[in-house]
C-alpha cells in the first residue's frame, strides 16, 4: 500500500513472489499502489506501472496476483488490513528505504505480522522474530524464503501466526507512545542545539556538521548496501 514509484519496490515484491513458486503455492498476493482508471504522467511511475505488468505476464501470475488502485479512503484502508489479519495473511513493506513507515504501523495496529525494510524507520519499529521481520529488499530470494518458513510454520503451527501477530500489538503499543516521545524530546534537543549554533560563525557551523557527519551519519551511510550488478531488485 504505496505510491507506485522505485524506492517502494513494489515491483520487487511482485518479482520475488514470482520467483518462487512454493510462496504462490502458500498465500495469493495482493498489492495497493497506482491508480488504473488515471494514467500517470510521471515518467518513473509509468515505468513502475509496465514493469508491473511485465512481471504479471511473465511469471504467469494471473490468478495468484490482485493488483488494486490505492485507496484514498481511511476506513476502506482499515477494512482491507482487518480481512487480510482474518484470513491469516502478513503485511509485506519492501522499499528500498522507508523513512519511517506509517504503512507498517497501521498493519501491525491490526494484528497483521508484517515483514519490513531493514533500512530507515521500520528497522526500529520491529523486533525481528519477535514483532514482525526484517527483509533486505536487495535479496528478494532471501525475503522470498523468509516468507515460506513463516508460512509452512503457520500451516504447521496455527499459534506461530498469533504469536507474531501479538508480539506486534505489543511492540506498537510500547513504540507508538513511550519510544515515540522520547525520540521526539530528542530531535526537539537536536532542534533547539542547530537553532543555537546555526547563529555561530560560519567555520564553527561547518565544524558542528562534520563532527554529526563523523559520529552519525558516516555510520549510517556504510551500512546501506551498494547495488549489485545483475541483481534484478537493484536495477
Amino acid at each position: 500500500m504505496a505510491r507506485l514509484d522505485r524506492v517502494k519496490n513494489l515491483t520487487g515484491l511482485v518479482e520475488l513472489y514470482g520467483k518462487n513458486p512454493r510462496l504462490q503455492e502458500l498465500v495469493n498476493l495482493v498489492v495497493v499502489c497506482g491508480d488504473h482508471g488515471n494514467p500517470s504522467k510521471d515518467k518513473e511511475e509509468q515505468a513502475e506501472f509496465k514493469k508491473m505488468f511485465d512481471l504479471i505476464e511473465q511469471y504467469n501470475l494471473n490468478g495468484h496476483v490482485r493488483w488494486i488502485s490505492a485507496q484514498m479512503n481511511r476506513v476502506r484502508n482499515a477494512e482491507l488490513y482487518r480481512y487480510i489479519c482474518d484470513t491469516k495473511g502478513a503485511f509485506v513493506q519492501p522499499a528500498f528505504y522507508e523513512a519511517f513507515g506509517l504503512t507498517v504501523i497501521e498493519a501491525m495496529t491490526c494484528g497483521l505480522p508484517t515483514f519490513a525494510t531493514a533500512y530507515g524507520g521500520p528497522a526500529e519499529i520491529i523486533v525481528n522474530g519477535v514483532s514482525g521481520y526484517h527483509i533486505d529488499p536487495y535479496q528478494g530470494d532471501k525475503a522470498s524464503a523468509l516468507l515460506v518458513e513463516f508460512f509452512e510454520k503457520c500451516q504447521v503451527d496455527p499459534s506461530h501466526w498469533t504469536k507474531i501477530s501479538q508480539g506486534g500489538l505489543q511492540r506498537i503499543e510500547e513504540y507508538t507512545w513511550k519510544l515515540y516521545s522520547e525520540r521526539l524530546m530528542t530531535l526537539t534537543g537536536v532542534y533547539g542545539f542547530w537553532k543555537y549554533v546555526s547563529n555561530l560563525e560560519r567555520r564553527e557551523t561547518r565544524r558542528y556538521l562534520e563532527m554529526l557527519y563523523a559520529l552519525k551519519y558516516r555510520t549510517m551511510a556504510s551500512t546501506v548496501p551498494l547495488a549489485v550488478e545483475g541483481d534484478s531488485a537493484s536495477k
